[in-house]
This record gives C-alpha cells, sequence and structure tokens, in this order.
C-alpha cells in the first residue's frame, strides 16, 4: 500500500495534483489551492488559523480512502499541451458557459424576490454577473488568442515568446480576481447555507453557486499548477 509523501513543507498545488479529492478539504478550510497554490501547507494553514496536524490528518485520511482507486491528475501530468487545452474546452469551458446561462435567471428571480429581506442576495446577485461577464471575456480570450499561442509554444513555433508569456502571467491574474469573486461568494452566503426558511429555488441558487465555486477551482488548478508552468 502506498504511504502519503506529502509533509507541512509540501505545496498546496501538488497535494491537489497527486490526490484531488484532497480539494473538499482545503475548501472546508478556504484554503486556495488553485491560484494560491504555490504555497507550502504549513503557510497556508497559518495564513487560515488551522491546526496543521489536524490538517494532515485529515488529509492523510482522504489519502488513505482514495488510495486504490483514485482519479489523479497523473495523466494530464503526463499528457501533452494540446491534448490539456481540448479537455479543458471541452470539459470546463463549455459547461461554464452553459451553467452560467442557466443559473442567471435563478439567481435574478431570488435577487428580486427575496433581495428585500435578505440583503446579501442584493449582492449575490452582484459578484455573479461580475463573476460571469469576466469568466466569459476570459474564456473567449482564451480560445480565441492564448491557447493557440501556447501550443504554439509547445511546438517551439511562436515568433514572440515574450509576448506569450505575458498573456499566460495575464490569465493568471484574471484568475486570481476570478478566485476572490467566488471567495467572497462564500463568505456573503455563509458557506452557501441557505437560511431555514429558504424557498426551493433560493435552496437550488446555493447549491448551484457552490458547484460552480469547486468546478471553476478544479478548472483553474488545471491550468494555473499543470498547463501554465510548462512555460513560464
Amino acid at each position: 500500500m502506498k504511504t502519503a509523501t506529502f509533509s507541512a513543507s509540501t505545496l498546496v498545488r501538488d497535494i491537489v495534483n497527486e490526490i484531488p479529492k484532497t480539494s473538499d478539504v482545503f475548501k472546508r478550510y478556504r484554503i486556495d489551492f488553485c491560484c494560491g497554490g504555490n504555497t507550502p501547507l504549513s503557510e497556508a494553514a497559518a495564513a487560515n488559523n488551522v491546526d496543521i496536524e489536524t490538517l494532515l490528518k485529515e488529509l492523510t485520511v482522504v489519502f488513505e480512502k482514495n488510495n486504490e482507486n483514485e482519479q489523479n491528475m497523473e495523466v494530464w501530468l503526463n499528457s501533452d499541451s494540446h491534448t490539456i487545452i481540448d479537455h479543458i474546452i471541452s470539459h470546463y469551458h463549455r459547461p461554464l458557459m452553459e451553467e452560467l446561462d442557466q443559473l442567471s435567471p435563478y439567481v435574478t428571480k431570488v435577487s428580486r424576490v427575496h433581495g428585500g429581506n435578505r440583503p446579501e442576495l442584493l449582492k449575490v446577485y452582484e459578484l455573479f454577473y461580475e463573476f460571469k461577464k469576466e469568466m466569459i471575456e476570459h474564456a473567449a480570450k482564451e480560445e480565441e488568442t492564448v491557447f493557440p499561442l501556447i501550443k504554439m509554444l509547445a511546438e517551439n513555433s511562436v515568433e514572440n515568446r515574450e509576448e506569450a508569456i505575458n498573456f499566460i502571467t495575464e490569465l493568471e491574474k484574471e484568475h486570481d480576481h476570478a478566485g476572490s469573486l467566488l471567495r467572497e461568494l462564500r463568505t456573503i452566503t455563509s458557506d452557501f447555507t441557505p437560511p431555514a426558511d429558504a424557498c426551493g429555488t433560493y435552496r437550488l441558487v446555493y447549491k448551484r453557486l457552490e458547484m460552480l465555486e469547486e468546478h471553476t477551482f478544479m478548472h483553474v488548478h488545471l491550468e494555473n499548477n499543470i498547463l501554465f508552468p510548462r512555460f513560464i
């Protein structure tokens, strides 16, 4: 049986690369594993007032439960950049665009109907639509400009390597901002916990926002911690 290879000095991103299910633990403790993944576990724990020994024990439990059948990131660590990009577009961009479109009327309805008594829903509306606008523009930039450049970088055929790397750095900054919007959404919704008297649509919005957060964090993790480091 494999033994856990991580410790307090292991980077957060490397733990999630090896054991993707640990992302659930990090999310519970509000430890950023995508944009802030290039941080030792001990530092991330300290920054979020989390006991490092407790965190290590919980991560080890996840490791042991998933030791035999975990679906880890090894396939992506060993995949070529073209394959990763195609996967991002089909498994992250397309579902994201669909979910943003379908979730929008529910967010609008809940804000309109309940915002008077629940002012946090007005902030949810504001944050969601800012996130939606930015991610639509972000995905389009990746697909139309940056991903083709990355494919050229992978083939050593890009004319201006510095310009391509600058684009990648810009994408990382956009990831940071998207992550901050999601963290603010989590805070304003008390970890996506609806009030006891919330209607079905209210509960649906919170659940789907939480799923959107999880989907986005794994999306950004794949780009920030596996694809982009190959070139910068």
